[in-house]
């Protein structure tokens, strides 16, 4: 607790967002903790991208060149924290799950500009603790570097439901299925099948933002049917792709 109590006071930001509404590569001095109460927003690095509906918040580290976007009318809030102060001790951006109270907590923190009050400081030490015991979601979509990964990965970012197996797409960019494989592994961390499936949810959760209906939703990104797409979305994210409102509204 004494972490926040002797360092600069954290920053706060409300911000309404119109659909597509974006910001080139820049970086914060801070630590960020970004959080979408309406719409869905995308963070993009040298790394990949990390895409967070309104049941979860980005974390981006100080220093991290990035490129936000608002997905759907957006309200942005924005929690910024001194660099000293990293509550999750992780280098690189983070998708994380965000439930009731630390939603609240967000909402709380961010209404009003920071007097430095001790109320204040109460308000947020409590928000970094729900903040440091909430899982992380898994939808993070790394960048390939390999030129034949990276064709790859092209043709299924165009057409987020072709469903051609690995030897096929090898053999349209000149590649063996067995050379991608390790590829998938080595770059990005997953196999081919978990790499595919993180695209198409990253698609799904813009699309539904734009307010694309569910069927529709499941058919453009792939899946066989809207039930397996509502089965795999409600296991990565804990509801159902159909909720517009929170699940704990």
């Amino acid at each position: 607790m004494s972490e926040i109590r002797h360092t600069p006071r954290a920053s706060t930001a409300v911000r309404r967002l119109p659909p597509g509404f974006g910001v080139g590569a820049h970086h914060h001095d801070d630590h960020q903790i970004i959080y979408a109460g309406r719409g869905v927003l995308s963070v993009t690095t040298d790394a990949g991208s990390w895409v967070a509906p309104a049941t979860s918040a980005l974390w981006v580290p100080a220093g991290t060149v990035h490129e936000p976007r608002a997905w759907g009318e957006t309200d942005l809030h924005t929690v910024g924290l001194p660099a000293t102060v990293n509550p999750l001790r992780l280098g690189r951006p983070a998708v994380i799950a965000v439930g009731p109270l630390l939603r609240e907590l967000i909402l709380e923190y961010t209404r009003d500009p920071d007097d430095g009050g001790p109320e204040r400081r109460r308000l947020l030490r409590v928000l970094l603790d729900q903040l440091r015991h909430s899982p992380r979601r898994p939808i993070h979509l790394p960048t390939a570097r390999d030129p034949r990964l990276a064709a790859v990965c092209a043709l299924l970012v165009d057409d987020p439901s072709d469903g051609r197996t690995l030897t096929a797409l090898g053999a349209a960019v000149g590649a063996s299925d067995r050379t991608l494989a390790r590829l998938f592994r080595a770059e990005m961390g997953m196999t081919f099948p978990q790499w595919r499936t993180q695209l198409r949810l990253h698609r799904a959760l813009l699309l539904l933002a734009e307010g694309m209906p569910v069927t529709a939703v499941a058919h453009r990104c792939g899946w066989a049917s809207a039930s397996a797409f509502i089965d795999v979305f409600r296991r990565t994210l804990g509801h159902t792709p159909g909720a517009r409102k929170l699940p704990y509204d």
